[in-house]
């Protein structure tokens, strides 16, 4: 980020944050660093929602989206696998087919080399990201720096996926390739089919991310901030810039408003006049408590596409893609696929006991995140829409953020993220 705060120009400035996710949180943090008057607003409170159910890595290489070259293809047999790591709600079809063409049109080589620049910019340096962002709050302690792995059956499954190693090379990243042997020694405890591994250091986890986000929150609060349990339903509007946020609770004053909803973020966008193409990618973690064994460090399964992260006294175990809107009850069948997939990946594992999870990450039709000022209306802001990527992603993304708000600009080109381009 560029040089100091403009801490008299902000000094005065009311901000009302809608959403109390990482990304929420994150913006909070800088704005009251930046001496803004902040209101957190969420309809669950603080770290409720995505934020606390997301796989819980600084995942800084996930930079190749799900659209690569060649889904369109996969799409129709993975559909018909129970075992694949792709689910559809068939009965939500007829309404997810816009956003699934919009979606479905970046799968090229030219549009997933755009995002993943697009995505590197985000969340290239997550760790020391998160480093600035909890320094001195109390919510350090659940930050844990280390190694992620990508495991493959063999080298050759490996090199099938050399587009998006390839990406992640372009991008700055570089790794350690270990072969059966060298990924025994490294971590004993996955099973012996697992016969290549690919290690990325520099990155890092988050030990109980529910309660990181919290920490983040409560610092806001104990240092001036407000916390507010309310639904938004509007914006108040004057002279062509937001003036109050509108809420189940009443109307809270604002000289800016941010919107950082998650998926919940299209229908207040509708309010500002814009047409996010945003729809929620299901996602699934059981999370084993007492487990008889600790990975080494965070993985990603790559044959079933998900990850395995060690956390405060339990292994959470997250990941695979449902479409099925935002209102059906949770499927089964991608927990048992979660379950049956770790008792595969690390042999005899045991655990005291399960708990199961189902929330909607935002996925936005482009696969990159929405970030920055609304068009045609000052004052009001956006930051939502990072897939997979949000708690990888949320303090850059709310840095930048406050940075817009409170005078600091940013020092990276925010073109990519534009909300304009949904206007």
């Amino acid at each position: 980020m560029s040089g100091a705060s403009t801490h008299s120009a902000a000094a005065a400035r009311k901000v009302a944050v809608i959403g109390a996710g990482i990304i929420g949180v994150s913006t909070a943090v800088w704005l009251q660093r930046s001496g803004c008057e902040v209101t957190l607003i969420d309809r669950l409170g603080p770290g409720e929602g995505t934020s606390y159910g997301n796989g819980g890595i600084l995942a800084s290489c996930s930079v190749v989206p799900v659209t690569v070259p060649g889904l369109l293809r996969k799409v129709p047999s993975m559909l018909m696998d129970p075992n694949s790591p792709l689910f559809l709600r068939w009965s939500y079809l007829p309404k997810l087919l816009p956003f699934l063409r919009h979606y479905l049109s970046h799968c090229s080589a030219e549009e997933t080399t755009r995002i993943a620049s697009a995505l590197s910019a985000v969340i290239g340096d997550s760790l020391e990201q998160h480093q600035a962002l909890a320094k001195g709050t109390g919510a350090e302690k659940w930050l844990v720096p280390s190694d992620y792995l990508f495991l493959y059956d063999d080298r050759g499954k490996f090199e099938a996926d050399s587009f998006g190693w390839g990406l992640r090379k372009a991008n700055g990243f570089s790794w350690q390739e270990l072969d059966a042997d060298a990924f025994k020694a490294y971590d004993p405890v996955f099973s012996q089919d697992l016969k290549f591994a690919a290690c990325l250091s520099g990155h890092g986890r988050i030990a109980d991310p529910g309660r990181y986000v919290k920490d983040l929150a409560d610092w806001v609060v104990k240092n001036g901030g407000r916390s507010v349990k309310a639904d938004v339903t509007d914006f108040r509007k004057e002279d062509g810039a937001v003036s109050g946020v509108v809420t189940d609770q009443g109307v809270i004053e604002c000289d800016s408003a941010v919107v950082t909803a998650g998926v919940w973020s299209g229908p207040l966008t509708k309010k500002l006049g814009m047409n996010v193409p945003l729809e929620s990618e299901r996602g699934y973690h059981v999370e084993l408590i007492e487990p008889s064994v600790m990975p080494r460090s965070p993985v990603m399964v790559a044959s079933g596409k998900y990850v395995v992260t060690p956390m405060d006294g339990r292994l959470r175990v997250a990941g695979l893609v449902e479409f099925g809107g935002l209102d059906a009850p949770a499927s089964r069948r991608p927990i048992e696929l979660l379950l049956e997939n770790i008792s595969k990946a690390i042999p005899n594992l045991t655990w005291k006991e399960t708990r199961e999870w189902m929330g909607h990450r935002p996925a936005v039709s482009d696969s990159i995140p929405v970030i920055g000022e609304a068009p045609g209306l000052k004052s009001v802001f956006m930051g939502f829409g990072h897939h997979h990527i949000g708690l990888t992603g949320g303090p850059k993304t709310g840095r930048v953020l406050a940075g817009l708000i409170s005078g600091d600009r940013p020092n990276i080109d925010l073109s990519a993220y534009a909300p304009a381009r949904f206007a």
